[in-house]
């Protein structure tokens, strides 16, 4: 049984990070998973990905990822494969225009990463997106959640949708080797408190939420932002606005995110909306306290473990932070409680669950 995942990019993003997390999981089960990407870009993911040998990486060159001669490109390689298994919007798209064109037999799986998408609202894609979802053997969903999402927008049955939540390698976060927190604040005291979001820089994220919720805390209370993205420099303008610039610090993209995690004292995720969110789950599994946003697929995940406050409210995200900075036995609870609770996410589970879609659509 031959795989291969096919994605726009190993750009930094919740998806590539899985990709980068799992193919290596797949070729030690004795399942060979190979990597198609539309832009072969060399982010730090992909040169992760390259080191770790694990499998063959295809590369369709430097296009733009909507670029239409991407089919032609594509359709060479559904020849080589049992089983494809496509992340992401185009790379959806174009796989399915490859196929037909083609005439191939390949079995073909999506995963729908998201519960909200601008395709979900447009009127436009209302009407185009039900073809190309049901041109899939199975579309796996994150959650629940995006499965009620995705048979609502394209009309897909129970039959046509597999639920498969997301995992984290648990181990690595929960045997990191945490940073020496001075390096990155090394003029503060002993009561330094260091508080991280793990996300990208776009409007789901919010991370000016919790640069808001910094002007209501102690100047001992620093954050660490790791991630890249469009509104990262509008973020950096608001911290200087609000004379929090010498308690924020913009990491970019890093590959040493578990260490960070094990760094810091307590993990924020300030998002609008999310799909499932492998940070939070990641955060959790260092053995930190949780504070999320109360939507639907945080809400899944940290209920009844972390900590849930109301979407965009600063003043509420402060007042858990500083209790959490100043209640031991409080901040211990919940950090325990998320560490129980990642357990139940570990990457392996996921990936035993993929090889089984995948060896059902094989044998079909």
């Amino acid at each position: 049984m031959r795989i291969v995942h096919i994605i726009n990019s190993l750009e930094s993003g919740g998806a590539e990070k899985l990709v980068l997390d799992t193919l290596p999981l797949y070729n030690k089960k004795s399942v060979k998973v190979d990597l198609l990407v539309l832009n072969g870009v060399d982010y730090p993911f992909m040169k992760a990905l390259k080191a770790s040998g694990c499998c063959s990486i295809f590369s369709l060159g430097f296009r733009s990822r909507y670029n239409p001669i991407h089919i032609f490109k594509i359709i060479p390689f559904l020849k080589n494969y049992d089983v494809a298994h496509v992340h992401l919007f185009p790379a959806q798209y174009w796989v399915v225009l490859a196929k037909l064109v083609s005439g191939s037999k390949i079995k073909l799986v999506y995963t729908e990463h998201s519960t909200s998408s601008r395709r979900v609202r447009s009127r436009i894609f209302k009407s185009i997106d039900p073809f190309f979802y049901k041109q899939y053997q199975k579309i796996v969903c994150i959650t629940e959640t995006v499965g009620d999402v995705v048979k609502k927008h394209t009309g897909l049955t129970d039959s046509n949708i597999e639920v498969i939540n997301n995992g984290v390698p648990i181990d690595t976060f929960k045997n990191s080797i945490p940073r020496d927190r001075f390096d990155f604040f090394p003029n503060a005291n002993s009561n330094l408190k260091i508080i991280i979001q793990v996300s990208s820089f776009k409007e789901p994220k919010d991370q000016a939420t919790l640069i808001r919720a910094m002007s209501y805390l102690s100047s001992d209370v620093k954050l660490l932002l790791v991630g890249e993205g469009l509104l990262q420099q509008q973020c950096k303008e608001l911290a200087k606005e609000l004379n929090v610039d010498d308690r924020v610090l913009f990491l970019g993209i890093r590959m040493d995110v578990p260490e960070l995690f094990k760094m810091a004292d307590i993990v924020v995720l300030s998002s609008n909306y999310e799909g499932f969110s492998l940070a939070s789950i990641e955060g959790m599994a260092s053995g930190k306290p949780l504070i999320a946003s109360n939507v639907d697929c945080l809400t899944t995940i940290v209920k009844d473990a972390g900590i849930l406050f109301k979407p965009g409210d600063a003043k509420e995200l402060s007042s858990y932070i500083d209790k959490l900075c100043t209640n031991n036995i409080y901040y211990q609870d919940v950090a325990n409680r998320c560490q129980q609770r990642a357990e139940q996410y570990d990457i392996k589970f996921m990936v035993d669950q993929h090889i089984e879609l995948y060896t059902g659509l094989y044998n079909l």
